[in-house]
This record gives structure tokens, sequence and C-alpha cells, in this order.
């Protein structure tokens, strides 16, 4: 497993040789820094710890500053593990783009745009109850019946109503690397990536 860090810019989208139009993501992805490298003799297992994103010296605790500096390198803001990494790194060296290849499938990982609190029609497609009558108003967007009375007399677990939508982890499988660009730590991806502009994602292979 291979994978880096990187800021969600934005999308965009390019021609292929055939002409053929592909929607794309542009992250920026790293350089990071390998901030440790973890053994299974010393920590139970294999994975290498990459750091990305500047940190002002002053918000950074101080066992943030000696773990960064036996890296020889200055605070960052985002860290994440990759387990069993393929990467021969050593502690302090850089991970930039170029360890994916144009062509190659990725998976990235992401947070969902937060929606706060959405009812049934928004959250879950709802159609709503329909058409207002004598007596009723504002009907089209309700959830309708939750269950029976007396048989169950409670609401059964999974029940889709309203509630919390978005902030949600989500791995998108499968995604192409369209195009990359070093000079720019800039990779085009195919199709949609979880997150809203400047978040944070997780790419890997």
């Amino acid at each position: 497993m291979k994978g880096i860090i990187g800021k969600k810019i934005g999308m965009t989208s390019i021609f292929d040789p055939n002409g053929k139009q592909i929607a794309c993501t542009i992250v920026e992805a790293g350089p990071c820094v390998v901030s440790q490298v973890k053994t299974a003799d010393v920590d139970g297992y294999n994975a290498l710890q990459l750091a990305y994103g500047e940190k002002k010296e002053k918000n950074a605790t101080k066992s943030e500053k000696n773990h960064f500096a036996k890296a020889q390198t200055a605070p960052k803001s985002f860290v994440k593990e990759f387990r069993d990494c393929t990467l021969e790194k050593a502690l302090g060296e850089q991970v930039t783009v170029d360890i994916f290849a144009e062509g190659e499938k990725v998976d990235v990982v992401g947070t969902t745009k937060g929606k706060g609190f959405q009812g049934v029609v928004k959250r879950h497609g709802f159609h709503g109850v329909g058409e207002q009558s004598h007596g009723q108003h504002d009907r089209q967007r309700a959830p309708g019946s939750i269950g029976n009375s007396s048989d169950a007399s409670r609401v059964f677990k999974g029940m889709r109503m309203a509630g919390r939508m978005g902030g949600d982890r989500v791995k998108m499988k499968g995604l192409q690397v369209v195009k990359i660009f070093p000079e720019k730590n800039y990779i085009l991806i195919s199709g949609s990536v979880p997150g809203h502009n400047g978040s944070i994602v997780l790419i890997q292979k």
C-alpha cells in the first residue's frame, strides 16, 4: 500500500486523445514528510507516518515539536499513518505526487460536506405525503407514517427519518489518475472526490 495526503482544490475537465471530455478533481498532493517509520519489532505493525501542511510554531505543543524535530522538519498540521506501506522511505524524507502514475487506479478518502439537520426528502429522497387537502397544509415534504400503532408499539431501529446529514468519512474506490503535474504537486483524478474545496483527502493504492 502507498499513499499521500493532499488538499482538494476544485474541479475541472480535460479532453483525452480521443476528444472525450473527462470531469476531474484537482488535488494538491504533498509534499509530505515521513515523520515516523513504524516497524513490527518495535510497534507491532509496519506503517509509514506522513505529515502534511505547515503549522505555526506557536500553535504546536511541546510534544509535537519534539516529534517533528526527530524528522528534522517544522511542525505539520495533518498526520496520517499508511499501514504496510510499500514506499522505501526513511525518516525525514519527502513523499511527492510522483509516487503515482497516470492511468493508475487509486482510492480517495475524504469527509463529505456537512448539510446540517435535513428532512426526509433531502436526506433519503422521499417524495413526501403528496398534495394537500382540506384541513392539511405543508404536507408535501412530510415523512408520513413511521410504523404501526398497537402491534409493534415502537419504532424499529434504522427507520429513515430526519436528522443530521453529511460530515461522513467516505472512500471513493477505483478512481483513475488522469494527469500529474509534478512541478505544482497537482494530481487530476477522474470524477468527484468527497469534501469541500480546501478539505484534506487521502489518496492511496
